[in-house]
């Protein structure tokens, strides 16, 4: 019967210790993510201006995969050196090129 005992706790600190390990790479990859998402923060505070900033934040609420790939696009840009800093009319235009067209709805009554 200790036997027994033995058995089942050394089976429940096995999978104990591997639960343990799942978590602990689980908060090592949220740890690179937040370094990764800071460096991306960083190099964006230093090429956009603070208008340009807010602009992009608004955006962010109603097309946030726009916004992602505008802010790829500029952090490549940036450091292939190919840009300077962005201002709000810069980012205006590069919106206008990148954002989807509206659709005009149009209702008929019969």
């Amino acid at each position: 019967m200790e036997d027994e005992l033995e058995q089942i706790r050394r089976k429940r600190q096995e999978t104990l210790q591997r639960e343990e390990q799942a978590v602990g790479i689980d908060e090592g990859a949220m740890a690179q993510e937040d370094e990764y998402q800071a460096r991306r923060q960083m190099v964006l505070r230093k090429i956009l201006t603070p208008e340009a900033r807010m602009r992009l934040s608004n955006i962010r609420m109603t097309r946030p995969d726009v916004v992602q790939n505008i802010e790829d696009q500029l952090i490549a840009l940036a450091s292939a050196g190919r840009i300077g800093v962005v201002d709000d009319m810069m980012l205006k235009q590069i919106l206008r090129k990148v954002m989807p067209k509206k659709r005009e709805i149009k209702i008929e009554r019969r």
